[in-house]
């Protein structure tokens, strides 16, 4: 914790000390991949997009380098998730050293799913829109196609704030990129209608919104952010074998490990997925047809 905190006082005094601050700059950035997806369909060439979290880690844990911060501070808007671990820490003392800086929720009047992150969601009463309002909100917003289309109509109002000049051009990207979104949530739709089993397993629970969506059960090997106990480890093998659970993933920041020991356990299939990716409507509709495949 200490070395994050010298980080963190490190990575904010180069911000104080930088000379060359750039603000007219056209960079904005953003903290995940498929928020750059969303952003680059909105503003096409008006705007380079710079993303925090590179592929590979994890946004819950990932520490920024003092040089990503030099380039967070030199943007004209930082589009944060919205509930992501770091984010909550940095965001405060990024407002207070950089007042120019525009902070944008990205999540902002999305309804939140409650209590199905970083813990098994056992409970069998909805427990795909567990709204147990104790627990943190889940932040994987993005893996709905339902919410990306208020998420980036969120980018998009900030876009048109920060360059009214060219808000036609943004709000014609933004109609076409609302078309595209319709369209995969069509496919997701008519994939997941009719599959053997509505369960599956994920090591981190990333994908509660996709699931409440489509009416879906996700069920996490990750228990309060940790690898799970030998008792928990039974106690999800006995639930995947009461519900046919056939389809168990992993994303691939994440060790594999336990995932292995569950799937050979219940007889089921182990893949590796990435919700972090750039091409966020392949990935997604890669999901669906996993499941949509799997054996009956």
């Amino acid at each position: 914790m200490s070395k994050y905190i010298f980080t963190l006082a490190f990575s904010l005094l180069l911000l104080a000390c930088n000379p060359s601050r750039e603000r007219g700059t056209n960079v904005l950035t953003v903290t995940i991949e498929p928020q750059r997806y969303f952003l680059e369909q909105i503003v096409g060439d008006k705007f380079q997009i710079n993303t925090l979290v590179p592929p590979g880690s994890s946004p819950e844990t990932y520490e920024p380098s003092p040089s990503a911060m030099i380039k967070l501070g030199n943007s004209r808007a930082y589009f944060k998730v919205g509930f992501l671990g770091y984010e909550n820490v940095w965001t405060g003392k990024l407002s207070e050293n950089n007042p120019h800086l525009r902070i944008v929720d990205c999540s902002s009047g999305i309804e939140r799913v409650y209590g199905g992150h970083g813990h098994h969601d056992h409970s069998h009463d909805d427990a795909h829109t567990d709204h147990d309002h104790s627990d943190a909100a889940d932040p994987h917003v993005w893996s709905s196609a339902k919410n990306a289309i208020r998420f980036s109509q969120n980018m998009l109002d900030a876009v048109v704030e920060l360059d009214a000049e060219n808000a036609d051009f943004y709000r014609v990207n933004f109609e076409k990129l609302t078309q595209k979104i319709t369209g995969i949530d069509s496919v997701l739709t008519r994939l997941l209608q009719d599959i053997p089993s509505r369960s599956f397993i994920v090591y981190h629970p990333a994908l509660a919104y996709f699931a409440r969506d489509y009416n879906l059960v996700q069920h996490s090997i990750e228990f309060e952010g940790k690898n799970p106990s030998p008792s928990q480890m039974k106690e999800l093998v006995d639930l995947a074998k009461t519900e046919n659970i056939k389809t168990v993933f992993v994303q691939q920041e994440f060790d594999i490990k336990n995932t292995e020991v569950i799937a050979k356990e219940i007889g089921a299939r182990s893949h590796t997925i990435n919700p972090l990716a750039y091409e966020w409507d392949e990935e997604l509709i890669r999901i669906a047809q996993i499941l949509a495949d799997q054996e009956k």
